[in-house]
């Protein structure tokens, strides 16, 4: 029997990829019935049928596990809001981006936490990469219709650490004592302090105008790519002049 058959239990010629894919299924079920207090290794290896020191092979740790959950609930997650039908006012897409935001969190408490937990002590995954790029492209899009009042990497911090925020907030709160408009009243107070109901280029001034440039710069073949990088840091720096 290989190595591979002995460490999980199971019967010789079974595939690395399945015993992986079996441990990571029975952690998402432990985690969503029970929290992360659930997901111990003990009880997912029994779930899966594998030993215990099958889940440090394959994972490194418990938290290279749970890593690894969350980076599959949210890759799915993220795929079914970029396949979203966009609305046709960018400022609606937006809003309606926080709100699936907002109910993925609530809807998986214990992966949001995980997901949120010191992001700065590892690497960030493909799908929390892919998950930022629709938020930027939806901001991007309300550059492009003139209604940006800050930069765009102001408007996608703010908007994250928001987002982030209301879910965290509502998470510490037992259901029947969450407030039910905490989550649209933070959204608004974002919304109010980054858009802008007409187009922000009608107004004077070299702010508008860097954050219509900035909007359309990758447009602009005949900067380098070093030039453009300059151009955006420049073009930032104004767009966040306009007064709030």
């Amino acid at each position: 029997m290989s190595d591979l058959g002995v460490d999980t239990g199971l019967e010789a010629g079974v595939s690395r990829d399945e015993v992986r894919g079996r441990i990571i299924a029975a952690a998402a079920e432990l985690l969503a019935e029970g929290g992360r207090d659930a997901a111990t290794t003990r009880a997912v290896a029994a779930a899966a049928a594998v030993q215990a020191p099958t889940i440090y092979r394959l994972f490194g740790d418990m938290r290279g596990l749970l890593d690894a959950v969350a980076e599959q609930v949210l890759a799915a997650y993220i795929a079914e809001k970029s396949a979203r039908e966009p609305h046709p006012d960018p400022v609606q897409d937006l809003r309606d981006g926080w709100d699936m935001h907002v109910a993925f969190g609530l809807a998986h408490p214990a992966l949001f936490e995980i997901i949120s937990s010191a992001p700065h002590a590892r690497r960030r995954s493909p799908a929390a990469d892919a998950g930022i790029d629709v938020l930027k492209r939806r901001v991007r899009n309300i550059a492009r219709a003139g209604r940006l009042r800050v930069s765009e990497a102001r408007a996608v911090g703010l908007l994250q650490a928001a987002g982030t925020g209301t879910v965290l907030t509502l998470l510490a709160e037992p259901d029947d004592r969450r407030d039910p408009g905490l989550s649209a009243t933070a959204r608004e107070a974002v919304l109010a302090h980054i858009t802008a109901e007409v187009p922000v280029i009608e107004k004077a001034g070299p702010a508008a105008a860097a954050i219509a440039l900035r909007a359309v710069l990758q447009e602009a073949t005949v900067l380098t790519a070093n030039e453009r990088l300059l151009l955006e840091e420049w073009l930032d720096r104004l767009a966040d002049t306009i007064p709030t």
